[in-house]
Formats: structure tokens, sequence, C-alpha cells
């Protein structure tokens, strides 16, 4: 969704509020889609200042994110609280603005950008997930499975056979 902010770029006392849901279905990050199960609340207030606009407000929604561990769906969370700055001139590069061209914002770039940020590393579905079995693949979760793990580094196995009694 694109907003038109010119009316707060050439009024320095305008101040404009925002409060819409928007739907999305998924967009894809680091080779994965990441799958909204509801809409997207937004709450923004966008203020005039000086020569830029200062972007409040939260995001607030529902993930469907694959367990690192075993693969499973489930649901993530998300409350988001923004604190942006908007101008339309490139300033230096160490400052974190959002550059506005041709005065419309795009609010789809604002979430997928700060749900970026906050997804963690290593998702998981529980904190105590057992993950899928190395040898046949079972989930542990759900299920038992009889294989023998033998989780030895290949390069010192040797090392095995150095201190076995037989």
């Amino acid at each position: 969704m694109v907003i038109d902010v010119s009316e707060l770029f050439s009024n320095k006392k305008a101040r404009k509020e925002i409060d819409l849901d928007l739907e999305k279905a998924k967009f894809c990050y680091d080779n994965e889609f990441i799958q909204f199960s509801k809409p997207v609340k937004m709450h923004l207030t966008l203020k005039s200042n000086d020569d830029d606009i200062d972007l409040t407000g939260s995001i607030d929604t529902e993930l469907l994110l694959a367990c690192s561990r075993c693969l499973e769906t489930f649901s993530y969370l998300i409350h988001i609280e923004l604190n942006e700055r908007l101008s339309k001139t490139l300033k230096s590069e160490d400052e974190d603005i959002i550059f506005i061209e041709d005065d419309r914002l795009d609010l789809n770039e604002i979430v997928e950008n700060n749900i970026i940020s906050i997804l963690p590393i290593k998702r998981l579905c529980n904190k105590d997930c057992k993950g899928l079995c190395h040898q046949c693949g079972i989930n542990l979760n759900h299920n038992t499975c009889n294989c023998v793990i033998d989780d030895i580094d290949p390069r010192l196995a040797k090392l095995k056979n150095l201190f076995s009694t037989d």
C-alpha cells in the first residue's frame, strides 16, 4: 500500500494519523517464504519535522514460520514499535533515514523491513523442540525411533579406537 505524503512535506505543521489493516499473504526473505496468518494491523502517526517526516506507531500481526529443527509450521506473534525518519533528500550514509521518492511512502516495504529485523535467527516451534532423527527423518516431538545415534565427527573417529578396550 502506498500513501501520498506530499502535504506533510509542504506544510511544516502537518500531522497525519493512519489506522489500517493491511492484507498480506507472504513475502520472500533469505530463500524462505514468510506467511501471514492474520492481517497486519498498523497504527501510524506521520508528523512533519523541518525537511523530514517522523513516522511513529506500531505493527501487530501473526506469522507462520517453519521450525529450524523439526520443519513444522508454527505461529509467531509480532508487535513492533516504529520510529522512523523519512526524507526527500539523500543525506549521509550513517543516518537511518528512509528515502521518499515522488512523495509516496510504500508501507509494504516498511512492514517487511521491520519484520525481517526482528525475526529470530533460529526459529523454534518451542524451546524444547527435539527436531528430526538424523537417520530416519522422523519427527522426534511426535514419535520415537530405534535408530542408533552415533554422532562422531569423522575427523576424530580414529580417537574412538584409541580408547576402546576390545
